[in-house]
């Protein structure tokens, strides 16, 4: 049996609200997404664009902050949209669901398909890009894709030094025997990569599914996993200063110098997965999670900063003016 098949039932990433069933693709988007109610429903992300806020979840949401105010966009989708990433002010990426890429050349005003495709039928969870047009987009069972054009075309790639070793034996054998099917396994056994970031020292980072914490020193190329004693799933990292943050299910937080070779578990006073992570200009490094829970955390000590009981809190970002945003299963709020 390989480890893939003793996965547990943890939804993909954030939370289990990601694994609904996609929205009707026939359904024309610019007709049925825009909703009065859409700042209250699930969203999954923030990121700053310049002066502005971008916010990205169920039915292809798209929502803008600007002068003081959150409008929602039309998009060309309605599928769910997991992660939204701005490379400069203007050019922006959002990815979700039917293996979903949509592009922004205007700070999230207007946004285009660059990629979707329902017989792929898995999540991308993430997307970077490292220059105007060299970007990488990572989601559910090892999904990878690379441009080199800004989006225009994606390729796929398959990581084999990302599985676990029964499982590289087992395709090499499988691969001599029958072909199709081989290529069937591998679809499937790779883990979730939940969220990818880059380094100061331009580094990329890659965590997921398993405890898998996996670093590349050429713009994702090849990985070298990274042990640091925990199987469950990662759902997100950050760097602070020389530090380096992963975090995921139950609670589970780990830090290590910029060698990641010497992780410590930070002590937390709850057991909800962590989804999200921010730090400030000042180093101030911020949690959220799984029951409503916001952390600010001190080298390995955890605050509670506020508990909102009966949601999952997913992201946080800071507006142009300081002030921290979160979104979750309740749509976007600050707090009092």
């Amino acid at each position: 049996m390989t480890f893939s098949m003793l996965r547990s039932a943890v939804a993909i990433g954030i939370c289990a609200c990601l694994y609904t069933t996609s929205v009707d693709a026939q359904l024309d988007p610019l007709t049925v997404q825009i909703q009065p109610l859409a700042q209250s429903s699930l969203l999954l992300d923030i990121a700053n664009a310049g002066d502005n806020l971008v916010a990205v979840g169920q039915r292809g949401n798209v929502l803008l902050y600007k002068n003081e105010q959150w409008q929602q966009v039309a998009t060309p989708v309605i599928t769910h949209l997991t992660k939204v990433f701005f490379f400069d002010d203007l050019n922006g990426w959002a990815v979700g669901h039917d293996a979903t890429i949509i592009h922004t050349k205007d700070g999230g005003e207007t946004w285009s398909v660059q990629m979707q495709s329902t017989k792929i039928e898995k999540p991308f969870m993430d997307i970077r890009f490292y220059s105007e047009n060299d970007g990488i987009a990572v989601g559910a069972y090892g999904l990878f894709y690379r441009t080199a054009d800004g989006g225009k075309t994606w390729t796929n790639e398959f990581h084999q030094e990302l599985l676990f070793e029964e499982d590289i034996g087992y395709l090499n054998d499988l691969k001599a025997e029958d072909e199709a099917l081989y290529l069937s396994e591998r679809a499937a056994l790779l883990p979730h990569f939940n969220r990818l970031i880059r380094l100061a020292d331009s580094r990329l980072l890659l965590v997921g599914e398993l405890g898998m914490v996996a670093v590349s020193d050429d713009n994702g190329q090849t990985f070298t996993k990274v042990d640091f004693g925990y199987e469950g799933s990662m759902f997100n990292a950050i760097q602070v200063a020389d530090s380096i943050y992963v975090m995921g299910l139950r609670g589970n937080v780990f830090k290590s110098d910029l060698s990641l070779s010497d992780w410590q578990q930070v002590d937390l006073p709850v057991e909800s997965s962590i989804n999200g992570a921010l730090v400030t200009q000042n180093n101030d490094l911020y949690l959220v999670g799984n029951a409503g829970i916001v952390l600010s955390i001190d080298d390995t000590k955890a605050e509670i900063i506020t508990r909102r009981q009966g949601e999952n809190i997913v992201a946080i970002a800071k507006d142009s003016k300081g002030q921290l945003w979160f979104a979750g299963s309740k749509g976007l709020f600050q707090l009092n």
